[in-house]
């Protein structure tokens, strides 16, 4: 987790928890300006700090992965090999407190697949639509030539296309996050901030 996510994590915690900069410092130990230079990112809080802001804002800021991070990690990224939402919905939504990478990856996951939903969505009112204009317009003959094999061979490939996309995203981004880099996912609209 870097600085500046750790920082914003903790300043989001904190007014949850209805608290001032000054009360989280005088229960974490520390000086109001060390709590304010964590929170801007400016510095990464020792162990200590680091274990008392993990139990007054009960989230987990630890250094070291959390028990089965990794598995959660590589279950959440692997669930959206299918374009789908309801599965890496349900395992960020149940795991999102314990880890603060897989809140954020978690994050990035679901807008992926938010998005492939939108896309498939999209052409699947495409495939239903060129059929009714071809049906309304008598004069183009579909059943032979070029025109029919394009309008034979298009619905399945962007489709096709879409879910080889989406197993690729899927993939590498579980390698990504397994090796400890950035995670990014490709055509990926930012629905879950």
């Amino acid at each position: 987790m870097n600085q500046p996510d750790l920082g914003l994590k903790v300043s989001e915690l904190r007014q949850q928890k209805n608290l001032t900069q000054e009360q989280l410092a005088d229960y974490c130990e520390v000086s109001t300006r060390t709590i304010q230079r964590i929170e801007s990112g400016e510095v990464e809080p020792r162990s200590f700090t680091r274990n008392s802001l993990s139990n007054i804002l009960e989230f987990d800021f630890g250094k070291e992965k959390t028990g089965n991070e990794n598995l959660w990690l590589t279950a959440l990224h692997l669930s959206g090999v299918f374009p789908n939402i309801f599965i890496p919905l349900l395992l960020w939504s149940w795991k999102k407190d314990q880890s603060y990478k897989i809140d954020r990856q978690g994050r990035d996951v679901l807008n992926f697949q938010i998005t492939m939903a939108c896309l498939l969505f999209a052409f699947a009112l495409v495939l239903m639509v060129v059929p009714a204009i071809l049906l309304m317009a008598p004069h183009l003959d579909t059943s032979s030539g070029l025109l029919g094999d394009i309008f034979t061979l298009f619905p399945p490939l962007p489709i096709l296309f879409l879910v080889l996309f989406t197993i690729y995203q899927s993939v590498v981004n579980t390698v990504r996050a397994l090796s400890e880099k950035p995670v990014h996912y490709a055509l990926s609209i930012p629905f879950v901030k």
